[in-house]
């Protein structure tokens, strides 16, 4: 449904290091700089950081949340670790079970360096 994500950042280069750092367990490579915006490219899709092209600063959306789809509950936690020693913030409950409708699902929240809400989540199997 998506073919990239693209959210605003005041401090370019920091942001870069925070998502090569958080990114890194989901198997994702560095980040590449294009001028004012960094992507970070996978099969399943783009996401980058960029300073506005409109010279105002960036604000964070309230009551958005950007997730990042994982393949294991260990890959959730790995994800919030690094996101936490590159400077994240942490939010909401720790990592852990959460049931809804859906299912059951493993998640792990935190904020980036401009504020933004993230989220790790693993679709857990049925029965478990």
């Amino acid at each position: 449904m998506f073919s990239h994500i693209m959210i605003g950042t005041n401090q370019l280069e920091q942001a870069q290091a925070f998502y090569d750092a958080l990114l890194a367990p989901l198997g994702v490579a560095p980040g590449g700089r294009d001028r004012h915006r960094v992507f970070w490219r996978t099969p399943t899709g783009v996401f980058s950081v960029t300073q506005p092209i409109n010279g105002e600063p960036a604000t964070v959306a309230n009551g958005s949340t950007i997730g990042f789809a994982c393949q294991s509950a260990e890959q959730v936690d790995a994800w919030h670790a690094a996101g936490l020693a590159a400077g994240g913030t942490p939010c909401e409950d720790p990592p852990g079970v959460r049931e809804g409708a859906g299912g059951k699902l493993y998640l792990a929240y935190l904020r980036d360096l401009d504020g933004h809400k993230l989220c790790a989540l693993y679709r857990m199997p049925r029965g478990s």
